[in-house]
């Protein structure tokens, strides 16, 4: 039977999922998971030791050793052979994001949608939003509604945002591939490609009748289903190192 894993601590989520060269078409992909990421994110830019990464991330200093490795692997094999970097998935457990505003408790049978706001309508760039409105549904009907301020929270940043806020679901218009595998590895649920009055389109998905476009982005590359996986720490039972 396989050791169980424990979940690495993430303080942060990666903000750009993504990079591609720009002289060739990257065909070939590589995926660096958010814990390795984290990994070089503390020991690289930080300067970390890693003693004092592995405190950081709640793991052992041998685990930090092995994610490292295999994280500056990665990041050699894409630099080298032109490939697409890809962050996303990994067992994580995210630090909570400080929401400095007063959020309506959320109940436990409550499924709450999140839709990108702007006047009444579904504001149609996820990662330049300035406000979501929220929407409590139990048993199919809408129960609560508020509109919160994202407080200058960008892309990638929006997906630790929203499930700070408790978001089950996320209604929007365009979004960008990194902003999808961000809310992947929240756990956020997304309707994208979605337009018209926000009012109208939560009451839909709480009705599940909301018509929306999966393969909905606003960037430049398109999005294949498969680079969305992520690994939950729930399904692998995370505990050991």
């Amino acid at each position: 039977m396989p050791r169980p894993f424990r979940c690495r601590r993430i303080e942060q989520m990666p903000v750009f999922r993504s990079f591609s060269p720009d002289d060739i078409t990257a065909e070939d992909s590589v995926r660096m998971t958010v814990d390795e990421f984290e990994a070089l994110r503390l020991l690289d830019d930080e300067g970390l030791t890693q003693e004092a990464c592995a405190a950081r991330m709640n793991i052992a200093r041998t685990t930090v050793t092995a994610i490292y490795d295999s994280a500056r692997k990665k990041v050699a094999d894409a630099l080298v052979h032109g490939k697409r970097l890809l962050i996303a998935g990994g067992h994580c457990d995210y630090s909570p994001v400080d929401i400095k505003q007063s959020i309506i408790e959320k109940g436990n049978n409550t499924m709450r949608i999140a839709v990108t706001y702007e006047n009444g309508e579904i504001f149609q760039h996820f990662g330049h939003t300035e406000h979501f409105k929220l929407y409590d549904v139990e048993d199919g009907k809408i129960v609560g509604e508020q509109i919160i301020d994202t407080v200058g929270s960008g892309h990638g940043a929006l997906a630790g945002f929203l499930q700070a806020v408790n978001a089950d679901a996320l209604i929007c218009g365009g979004i960008g591939m990194g902003a999808q595998m961000a809310l992947a590895d929240a756990g956020i649920r997304l309707y994208a490609g979605v337009q018209g009055q926000a009012d109208v389109a939560a009451k839909a998905l709480a009705e599940e009748t909301l018509e929306y476009d999966p393969n909905a982005s606003c960037d430049h590359h398109e999005h294949h289903h498969g680079d969305c996986g992520h690994d939950h720490c729930a399904d692998h039972h995370c505990h050991g190192n």
